[in-house]
């Protein structure tokens, strides 16, 4: 069991950044594939970024692309969502999660398929302000 804690969120102007951490237990972290999501206020939660294991890959929801760049360090257990030029739209609830190991999932795999995620931290609140 893997347990996922967000922290990073919080009130910021538009044209603002921020920069989000996960931070997860246990000794298998390089073994998952990490996401972020985000559940704006009264919508379907939607894909926002995700990273592969070691890294090599990464792919964006075209809303985000240029502005916002995912990373992780493996050694400290943690994945990270830098969130620049934002805009009122961005506001939401922003969650990791990570996906475990597969047998189809190679070292720079990636997925923005929620379903393929297994356990997904409790969210942070990220509000944009015009």
């Amino acid at each position: 069991q893997v347990q996922l804690v967000e922290s990073g969120g919080g009130l910021v102007q538009a044209g603002g950044s921020l920069r989000l951490s996960c931070a997860a237990s246990g000794r298998t972290f390089g073994t998952y594939v990490m996401g972020w999501f985000r559940q704006p206020p009264g919508k379907e939660r939607d894909f926002v970024a995700t990273i592969s294991r070691n890294s090599g890959s990464t792919s964006y929801a075209d809303s985000v692309k240029a502005r916002f760049t995912i990373s992780r360090d493996n050694a400290k257990n943690t994945v990270y969502l830098q969130m620049n030029s934002l805009k009122p739209e961005d506001t939401a609830v922003y969650y990791c999660a990570a996906a475990r190991a597969r047998p189809y999932i190679g070292s720079k795999y990636v997925t923005n398929n929620e379903n393929e995620y297994d356990y997904w931290g409790q969210g942070t609140q990220v509000t944009v302000s015009s």
